[in-house]
């Protein structure tokens, strides 16, 4: 069975319904269209949907579409949604005004349809192509996990949601234990097929979508599990260390490959004061303790 790919998602905020009637027509076929009469239920909706593009009127009663870009433009998680200015206000300095505001496009009222369709459509596309280059660039290459960078970006959204809900927040520090020499004794391109099957390991590891792996840099991989406790954090990584210990690995030559995984863990109830480069810290410490405890250990910080 073929999947349809998901549509991009537009907001068309306007106080005229047969405007809003006429411009979801016209992009309906592809996109899915979401729609808001005044400035105040834009912003709300914009919030609670998170559009891939906004069309914005101007001249609304209440709140015009000025105020409203203004308070979107200042607001977290929707300020870079771009937004398109539809207007019957034609004049160069009111298009001017509208660019100047942030908006990436006008549109002059009336409406016509080839004009209003390339101008999405080059957004969508901009939107889109954009959209790709930040998924490639959280990826690590090798081993096709989040990379660090992206594994910072969603330790600082868990984080937050760990103080604001008041949640124990686990994290797993892992190292391959002697992995240069293995490398030095395989050759570098068998130490990637190593560093891809434990990357495996760590996906297939864990069992719900808010769990979180990435490759940390070199041969160091990374675990975040919230509202996971210590308790539950150190079975995760027991898990992991023993299908580690237990993974043969062969090269060309028919040779058998093993290696073993050092892990340190920690977990907290985080409050807004307790820096979250202490949580990252203490699960350092507890890898390097299990280093030096003999390697192929799980080690909590305490």
């Amino acid at each position: 069975m073929v999947t349809e790919p998901t549509k991009n998602t537009i907001l068309i905020v306007d106080d005229e319904n047969a405007n809003l009637k006429y411009l979801s027509f016209i992009l309906g076929e592809d996109y899915t269209i979401y729609t808001a009469t005044s400035g105040e239920n834009a912003i709300k909706k914009a919030k609670e949907l998170k559009p891939d593009l906004i069309l914005l009127d101007i001249i609304m009663p209440d709140m015009d579409g000025y105020e409203v870009i203004s308070t979107l433009k200042m607001t977290e998680g929707v300020q870079n949604i771009p937004i398109i200015f539809i207007s019957g206000l034609d004049s160069a300095e009111d298009e001017e005004k509208g660019l100047s505001m942030d908006a990436v496009d006008y549109i002059t009222k009336p409406f016509k349809a080839p004009i209003v369709k390339l101008r999405v459509r080059n957004q969508i596309q901009i939107i889109n192509q954009l959209r790709t280059i930040e998924n490639v660039s959280m990826l690590d290459q090798l081993t096709g996990i989040p990379n660090r960078r992206c594994f910072d970006k969603h330790l600082n959204i868990e984080w937050k949601q760990a103080i604001r809900e008041q949640t124990v927040i686990s994290f797993l520090m892992m190292d391959l234990d002697r992995f240069k020499n293995l490398n030095d004794t395989y050759g570098h391109q068998q130490g990637d097929v190593v560093l891809k099957t434990v990357a495996g390991i760590f996906q297939n590891s864990l069992r719900r979508p808010c769990d979180f792996t990435a490759r940390w840099g070199g041969e160091e991989f990374v675990v975040l599990l919230p509202n996971t406790s210590l308790e539950g954090a150190i079975g995760v990584a027991e898990h992991i260390r023993s299908s580690v210990e237990d993974l043969k690995i062969f090269t060309e030559d028919g040779v058998s490959i093993k290696t073993t995984i050092s892990i340190g863990v920690t977990a907290c109830n985080p409050k807004s004061n307790f820096p979250l480069e202490k949580f990252i810290s203490n699960a350092d410490k507890a890898l390097y303790m299990a280093k030096e405890a003999g390697r192929n250990k799980v080690i909590e910080f305490v």
